[in-house]
């Protein structure tokens, strides 16, 4: 559920300041084209993994919560400018909705690490117990 809400918190966001970024300038996507795919992105990201709680989507959702962490925090600390098709999205100003986007991204991030970590760990015990079950056999 935390996965699932830290990338829903991730897509609101995203998708209410779309409009806001149509005047970004630099690179061939627009910004209000790269925060809807972000909003997308993340929100269907958040039905998989509600949908299949799996070692794959939990990878998945921590590539999704991962970047978008990044991403926030290269352009608030660096003025990196247009990467190639990217537009120039330095944003040094904080305000509640960047706050409500990384503490959702994070959070999403870390519980979907921990997921995967703990899905690792029940395949690696449940082959341990087939092995262990057909050596008594």
């Amino acid at each position: 559920m935390l996965v699932a809400a830290g990338l829903a918190a991730d897509a609101i966001v995203h998708w209410r300041f779309a409009p806001d970024m149509a005047y970004v300038q630099g690179g061939s996507i627009d910004g209000d084209l790269l925060f809807r795919i972000q909003a997308a992105v993340a929100g269907v990201t958040a039905v998989v993994i509600l949908t299949y709680a799996r070692r794959w989507s939990y990878a998945l959702a921590f590539l999704v919560a991962a970047s978008a962490v990044g991403a926030l925090l290269l352009y608030f600390y660096v003025e990196v400018g247009a990467l190639g098709p990217l537009p120039d999205m330095h944003d040094p100003v904080w305000y509640t909705e960047k706050t409500i986007s990384l503490v959702g991204e994070g959070v999403a991030a870390l519980a979907a690490l921990a997921g995967f970590v703990t899905l690792s760990l029940d395949d690696v015990r449940e082959r341990s117990r087939r092995r262990e079950h057909a050596g008594r056999t």
